[in-house]
Order: C-alpha cells, then structure tokens, then sequence
C-alpha cells in the first residue's frame, strides 16, 4: 500500500501546540504526551492504583454486554468487553451519532483508536481495548442528520433525515419513522453510481434501519459492521444501562458545582495567559450539566442553591436535583467540559483519542480533574487521512494537479490552464477594450463637468455602468469558451470533489458510503492498514 504524508493547516493553534510540543505551557495543560513512553506506564500506574474512583470493571462490562448484543457484536468485540471485565484499560474516542456514521473523520477516529490501543499493549504489556463513545446525549441534530456523496465525478448530493416534530431531546431518544428511514435509503440508492457493491451496501443500511429507530442505534450497528471485527466496543452515552451506572459521578459533580466552575476558570485563566483564547465558554453560573424535560436544557446556579434553564421553564432545588441524580440520572447529561470527567468515572482510560476542537476543550478540564481526585488521561491527536482512488490519481497527472495544488490554489490553477488554451486572447482584448472606452470617455466627462459641476458624479457613475457592462461581457465570453472544455474541467473538479469537496478536506464531508459503493470493503481494510503516529498526523492513502 502506498502512503504520503502531508501536513495540513490545523486550523486550531492549541491543537497544533500541543501535538507538535511547540508550547511547552501548552502540554503543561494537559501534564503528559503520548510520544514519551514513560508517560503510558505512568498512566497505566495510576489506573491500577486508582480503581476506586472509576465504576466496577464487571458492572461496566454488563451495561456494555448487554448494549453490544443489540448492535450484533462480533466475537472480538464480545472478547474485548471480557477483557474490560478483568480490568483492561482502554483506548477511547467518540463522536455524535450521523447518518451511515456521518463524514469519514468518524472513521479516522475509530481506526486511530484501533492502531493506538494496538500499540499501546505492545509498549505497556497488557491488553488494552479500543472503545467508541457514542454521544447520543447530544442534541444537535443538523449536525447529525445528513450525509454527503457523489452522485457522479463532479456533482456532490446531500442525503438527510428531517427531525421530527417535538421538543428537542437527545439524538437517542428521538425517534424516527420506517418511512423516513426507507425514504432517505431511496435518496441514497437513487443518487449512488450503479456498482459491484452498490447492493450489498444498501441492503446492509436497510437491514440496520430495520433493526432501529433511531439515528444513535442505527450508527452503532453500521459501526459495528464496520469495525467489529476489530474488536472495536461501542457505548452510547445515552444508553439506560450506562446513565445507571453514572448516578455516584452526576452526585459528585453537583455537590462540588461551585468548586468545578472554580476549576474551569482558573483553567480558563491559565489558557489565557499563555495567550492562547478558550475554545468553549465558562460561563459564570453554568453547572456544565443538562437536564431532560421536555426537552434536553442546560441547567445554571441560582444564589439561593436553586438550579434553572435559560428560559426559566425549569427550576430545580439543590435537594431535588440531587435525588435526580440518585434515583433518575437518566434525567441528567454531561456537556463538552463535564463528558471528560465521566468518561473517566466509567472507562479505565488509558489514552483518549481527540480531534483538533476537542482537544482545545480539553485544556479546560485539567484542574477540574485535579479537583475530583482524578487525573487526564493520555490525549491522543487523531489520525487524518485523504482516500485517493486510481481514477483520481490519474486525472492528477494528466493535468499535473499535485494534492498541494489542489488543497491550496485550485482555482488559479483551473484558471490559468483555461487561459493556457485561450488561443483568441479574451482576457487581453476585453482590457483593452476598457483602457480605449475609458480614454475615449473622459474627454466627455470633462465637458460634462465644465457646463454644470452636479453632471461630474453622473458621468462617473455613467462610465462605471458601461465598465460593468464590459466585464459582463466578458465573464460570459469567457464562460462560452470554457464549455468548449467541459469534459476536461469536468474532470479537474472531480478531482477537486474527490480530495477537497466544497473547499475543505475530504473527511470532514464525505460518508463512508460513497467509497464503499465505489471500492467495497476493500478501501476500508486500507485505511486499516494505514499509518499510525502517537502524535497525529495526516496522509494520502492510495487505494
């Protein structure tokens, strides 16, 4: 298999400080790096002596049995939530539940969590188990709800599910109707080229949806199908069996509320001082914990002890919240600063697997989890990846188009090979043209303004008007030449489609059903296979 690295903009400087160790304050944040290989046995001490602050090992394995079973876990996965029974730690990383498991970077997640917990039982000498959590917490639905493919080499379609209507509860817990799951299998059937494999993907998606009836249950079934044989152990952390077993954290985190804000913002502070700007806010009175009425709403402090929404539709006393908490913690979800700490309350958490944005959340949580007796695991930036097919290699060498030029200038670059074939001088000629007309004009302009001074923003706007008459002229004589060479931009934009769709990387756009219809499982298997680095990193992966 042939692979290239490239380095790409990161886009988020914290993220980019930490994984280079460009910022020594940066990883100070966090107080460990996955490339010193002290810092994993350090991490794996800490576990092995700090048992108690996490949930019994057999009760998680049970919530996580019983949850695998539903999604049709492989052998594998059944074998690795054994192993969590009898105290492997585990490799983590998550994401939102999306429709056929949302753009590929949910991917590039699970396959960095799967090559990083490999690793990382060859340096420590113990098993450790690649887990996914599913945030199905999350309420974000059009964020969830979509998927992107090509409908053919220069055309890309956008698959979604409306929400249903009511209040806007978790991804979880909304439920969907077989006639809009059929629908959207439709759409997806009707927009997908006609392949070798294009049936088997469908009837596989449609047998899922069958089997659930909601986005959360039918994202983990198709990741199950995906990566099960890896060995790859979902949980869902709206999942009934799990929010039991996070009732102890949830009291915790309510009665030491005032403390945990305390910890955010000196966080905050210490971010800010190494000049870096906080990512997520830490709002004054935030308890940084969501409560389920009618729909999930994001509870703050009163000065009395109470807790309320936003809208004041919710008020809750201290005491109230707190048998919430005990008797109902399925009532109750974490947000982006509170999931780390819960996560690690029920995971014995060896290393996280984070993207760029999460990790910039994540140097918030360090004194927080001082705070709770507890300690950040290792953070480990995900693996990137560009999918770069035969037919896309080889139209980037038939117009000497390098992945550089088409991540960085592709639309100079298309210009200027248009411009190349230009055999009639448009450009130069339109120029002209607009050179003569305004040196012809002005003459006119100055009469005009000699006989009355009012006409002299007349003439000037006048001559703009014609200007712009010429360039529209122009545009559109450029744009008759250009179709004479349509099937060979065609092909440059599908290039551009196929490794930078709508001006931003592959994996932030593109679904995993698109490369299966065209590759089977063979492009995933690859990706399998592809590079892994403690630090993160991105390549180009040659199918």
């Amino acid at each position: 298999m042939r692979t290239e690295p490239v380095q790409l903009p990161f886009g988020q400087p914290l993220a980019e400080a930490y994984a280079k160790r460009s910022h020594p304050g940066v990883e100070a944040l966090f107080g460990s790096h996955p490339a010193e290989e002290s810092h994993w046995h350090r991490r794996m001490n800490w576990l092995e002596a700090h048992g108690d602050k996490r949930v019994q090992p057999e009760r998680l394995a049970d919530a996580l049995l019983a949850y695998n079973k539903r999604m049709n876990a492989a052998p594998a996965v059944l074998a690795n939530i054994e192993a969590i029974r009898s105290g492997a730690p585990v490799v983590v990383t998550g994401q939102q539940a999306g429709l056929w498991t949302g753009p590929l970077l949910v991917l590039h997640k699970a396959v960095t969590a799967i090559n990083a917990a490999r690793e990382a039982s060859g340096l420590t000498g113990r098993h450790v188990v690649p887990v996914f959590w599913i945030a199905g917490e999350d309420h974000d639905w059009d964020e969830a709800n979509h998927a992107y493919v090509r409908a053919a080499e220069d055309k890309l379609v956008r698959v979604a599910i409306d929400r249903p209507s009511g209040g806007r509860t978790s991804v979880s817990r909304t439920k969907l109707a077989k006639p809009a799951m059929a629908e959207a299998m439709q759409r997806l059937g009707a927009v997908l080229p006609d392949s070798e494999f294009k049936r088997e993907l469908l009837d596989a998606l449609s047998r899922f949806a069958a089997d659930h009836d909601n986005l959360s249950g039918w994202f983990a079934a198709v990741m199950s199908w995906l990566f099960g044989k890896q060995g790859l152990v979902l949980l869902d952390s709206d999942d009934a069996g799990i929010r039991g077993l996070e009732a102890p954290m949830f009291t915790a985190m309510i009665e030491r509320n005032d403390e945990l804000e305390a910890a955010y913002k000196r966080s905050e502070a210490a971010l800010r001082e190494l000049g870096f700007a906080p990512s997520a806010d830490v709002a004054d009175g935030c308890a940084n914990l969501f409560v389920f009425e009618d729909e999930r709403t994001l509870l703050y402090k009163e000065t009395d002890g109470s807790f309320r929404n936003r809208k004041e539709t919710c008020r809750l006393t201290r005491a109230e919240l707190l048998r919430i908490a005990a008797e109902e913690p399925q009532r109750l979800s974490n947000n982006v600063l509170t999931r780390p700490l819960m996560q690690d309350y029920l995971l014995p958490v060896l290393g996280a697997v984070l993207g760029p944005g999460e990790i910039a959340y994540w140097t918030l949580t360090g004194e927080a989890f001082r705070t709770m007796g507890m300690e950040m695991p290792l953070i480990l930036p995900r693996m990137s990846y560009t999918l770069v097919d035969a037919a896309t290699e080889k139209q980037m060498a038939k117009y000497g188009l390098s992945f550089d030029d088409v991540v960085h200038r592709y639309a100079d670059r298309r210009e200027a090979w248009l411009k190349e074939r230009d055999e009639l001088g448009i450009e130069d000629c339109f120029a002209e043209a607009g050179a003569r007309f305004e040196a012809l004009y002005a003459p006119v302009m100055r009469l005009s303004a000699s006989v009355e001074k009012g006409l002299e923003e007349l003439s000037a706007n006048n001559l703009r008007r014609i200007l712009d008459q010429i360039a529209y002229l122009e545009k559109r004589t450029k744009e008759a030449h250009a179709r004479r060479f349509d099937a060979a931009l065609r092909q440059q934009d599908g290039v551009a489609l196929a490794l930078w769709p709508e001006g931003g990387p592959q994996e932030r756009v593109l679904n995993m059903a698109d490369f299966w219809n065209r590759f089977g499982a063979a492009w995933l298997e690859k990706l399998l296979e592809a590079p892994y680095d403690r630090s993160g990193g991105h390549y180009l992966i040659f199918l």
